[in-house]
């Protein structure tokens, strides 16, 4: 893994995590920040990488700009920081702001996929084979970072991806506070885990979460540290630390440690589509329920994950039959 880094220019004035411009300065007159280059081992898709950390496309804290760069706002834990990362050629150029500035640089090639191991992956199916071949640039992320990954896997449980996005953007850009550097307009990064824990039940109510998730959240942001500390255990023994929160299961740490472990075998369980997905693709059933999911991915033991990514990005899905899931906005009762 080869990098480099850049020091913040002398004289560049920092506060509260954000570069301060003197008045009359553009936007884009702030001064760069520290950066980083990466070259990835192999082909690299940074929509198929990053884009599972996208929480809908008006997230507060992502943002992907016509010139093909990603932008990440995260609370590291030295602090906020704002990541801009870009493809020129075969290499991955990073600049980054703030106090978790340089924690975000350390962590890039985690995050652009340098653990993971796409050549340990066997498809067993035309229909995976054909999709991997379509998509070499795919590699799993690891942020490092476990609760950016479960407040919004939390939100989404049980409602529509709609709702999930609509109750993050909201609580991100009422509790958050602004991305460090040049970041684009409205980015956001995320509160703070005493921030989440202090939000008054009716904040709660107007974004569309229910008591039940909402208490799940500030259950965990009471015991962020342990489990942030799960980023250093292995996928299984991170779910299972979870998972000791009341109201995080299966699902949830899945869709957690997928992103903050980048768990190549973490396949997601309990989900309302994804089964009827799998088995529809695999052997024609769309009726498939969790048992019968698992036995089909059963050939991809370890790379499951990887196997239902894979088959979602195929496209071959079910043709719809039943009504969608109905939406309850909770704010207007």
């Amino acid at each position: 893994m080869a990098g480099r880094f850049t020091p913040r220019p002398t004289g560049t004035t920092v506060r509260g995590g954000h570069v301060v411009v003197p008045p009359g300065v553009p936007r884009q007159a702030t001064p760069p920040g520290r950066r980083r280059t990466w070259t990835p081992p192999g082909p690299l898709d940074l929509g198929l990488v990053l884009g599972p950390l996208r929480r809908g496309p008006a997230d507060p804290t992502f943002r992907a700009t016509p010139d093909g760069a990603v932008w990440r706002a995260s609370r590291t834990p030295v602090g906020p920081g704002t990541l801009r990362v870009a493809l020129r050629g075969a290499v991955a150029e990073a600049e980054a702001w703030g106090p978790g500035a340089e924690w975000l640089l350390d962590q890039l090639p985690k995050m652009l996929g340098a653990l993971d191991d796409p050549g340990a992956f066997e498809p067993r199916h035309p229909l995976v084979a054909l999709a991997r071949h379509r998509r070499p640039g795919l590699r799993l992320t690891r942020t490092g970072l476990v609760l950016e990954s479960l407040i919004p896997s939390v939100l989404e449980q049980k409602v529509t991806t709609d709702e999930a996005y609509r109750a993050w953007r909201l609580l991100v850009r009422k509790y958050g506070e602004p991305a460090p550097g040049p970041a684009p307009e409205r980015m956001q990064v995320m509160p703070e885990p005493r921030t989440w824990a202090l939000i008054p039940s009716w904040e709660w109510h107007r974004a569309g979460v229910d008591d039940k998730r909402a208490s799940t959240v500030v259950r965990a942001v009471r015991v962020a540290a342990r489990l942030e500390q799960a980023t250093g255990m292995e996928p299984a023994q991170a779910q299972a630390r979870l998972e000791v929160v009341p109201g995080i299961g299966p699902w949830t740490s899945a869709e957690t440690v997928q992103r903050s472990h980048g768990a190549a075998d973490s396949v997601t369980v309990g989900d309302l589509h994804l089964p009827g997905i799998v088995g529809y693709a695999l052997a024609g059933d769309r009726e498939a329920d969790d048992s019968v999911m698992l036995t089909l991915l059963e050939p991809y033991a370890g790379q499951r994950h990887r196997a239902a990514r894979l088959i979602l990005l195929s496209g071959r899905v079910p043709p719809r039959r039943a009504p969608r899931m109905r939406r309850w906005d909770i704010g207007r009762l």
